[in-house]
């Protein structure tokens, strides 16, 4: 079968290496010289932790595939180092107790650990915290080197071809054309836009049931340690369905988040890069049209957690940058999938858990369609 992709992100790559693991031929376009949205603008954390009991099992079976793909193709850095939420007051603590003490803590590799075992295990987090809650299943791969990585494995099949900066702007069941006029003739399309849900998508596919979220992250110049974990704090439990339950609604309610935290949505994420340098994030924004700008007080807040946890100074900030990404309205649903068209799909919408899940999203896809 001869299967075109629109879009050259982490959802769009997974499906065209699913495509071409299962025998068919598969010409991929991205406008850009490079996918610039959301696949490289993330942390490459492979997070099964804080997933809602509806999608634990599409998030298990894609850090399967991410291990399988790690294997496969070095060059995407997969590395199985799990993750800690590190607590700094006792209504957290209490939600790590209760997540731990779920018939679903073993799928998720919890532990709760006491300070002494969280210094064990990850040796540069020296700072101040009451515990920390391990995950095991939780991973890393390299945001911004995957996309090349992966399609340098396909194109050794010969039934992959790439074309950059190449937006294409009809689709039908038979064929896609590009803005040079240029036709490919596909029996399958499968329209993988992101973040961009207006223009060709809007065309195709009409008002879909998703919104777009910002988020604030940055880069530091290499920390001269290893920080053998990811790590989050705290207020990723209010965002992570996972650790929906009393003690979060307790905490919700007896627990504020510091001022700049709550007006700015925020939540700590920390991962260190094969470069040594930390990403660090993250805000969320919803309400559109967002800022074009970049604001301050979220970086020196992260700054100071980050370095609390670690109990030194961070190297010198050598990035900062805002991405956009595409989320579904109804929060138990993982992807929009609809197809507009015989042998047309538009898939969007995995929500910040598109590196995480595009493997199984793939998976999936293949299935449904009949690949």
């Amino acid at each position: 079968m001869r299967v075109a992709i629109v879009g050259g992100g982490i959802l769009g790559t997974a499906h065209a290496l699913e495509a071409i693991d299962r025998g068919h031929e598969v010409v991929q376009f991205e406008r850009e010289a490079e996918a610039r949205g959301a696949t490289v603008r993330n942390f490459g954390l492979v997070w099964v932790s804080g997933r809602s009991r509806s999608e634990l099992a599409a998030a298990l079976r894609a850090r399967e595939l991410w291990e399988r793909l790690g294997a496969q193709i070095p060059g995407i850095g997969f590395r199985p180092a799990g993750s800690l939420t590190l607590l700094r007051t006792p209504g957290e603590a209490a939600v790590a107790e209760e997540v731990t003490s779920r018939g679903d803590a073993e799928l998720r590799g919890f532990t709760l650990l006491e300070p002494e075992r969280v210094r064990a295990l990850n040796p540069a987090l020296r700072g101040k915290y009451l515990a920390g809650l391990h995950c095991s299943r939780d991973a890393a791969v390299e945001s911004r080197q995957t996309l090349p990585a992966m399609r340098w494995h396909m194109a050794a099949s010969r039934r992959y071809r790439f074309h950059a900066c190449t937006e294409v702007r009809s689709v039908d069941a038979t064929a896609v054309i590009d803005d040079r006029g240029r036709r490919y003739d596909a029996d399958l399309v499968l329209i993988c836009a992101g973040a961009a849900h207006g223009g060709l998508v809007r065309e195709i596919a009409g008002e879909l049931p998703v919104r777009r979220v910002r988020l604030q992250m940055m880069q530091t110049e290499p920390l001269d340690e290893e920080l053998t974990t990811a790590i989050a704090d705290g207020d990723s439990f209010r965002y992570y369905p996972g650790f929906a339950g009393p003690a979060l609604d307790h905490l919700r309610r007896s627990e504020s988040q510091d001022d700049t935290a709550n007006e700015h949505r925020m939540q700590l994420l920390c991962v260190q890069r094969l470069h040594g340098g930390l990403t660090i994030g993250d805000t969320h924004e919803y309400d559109e049209p967002f800022p074009f700008d970049v604001s301050e007080a979220p970086y020196s807040y992260l700054v100071e957690i980050v370095e609390q946890f670690l109990g030194r100074a961070l190297p010198p900030i050598r990035q900062r940058w805002a991405g956009v990404y595409s989320q579904c309205v109804d929060p138990d649903q993982v992807v929009c999938r609809t197809s507009p068209d015989d042998a047309v799909w538009v898939i969007t919408g995995p929500g910040g858990r598109g590196m995480t899940l595009a493997p199984a999203i793939a998976e999936q896809t293949a299935d449904l369609v009949g690949l």
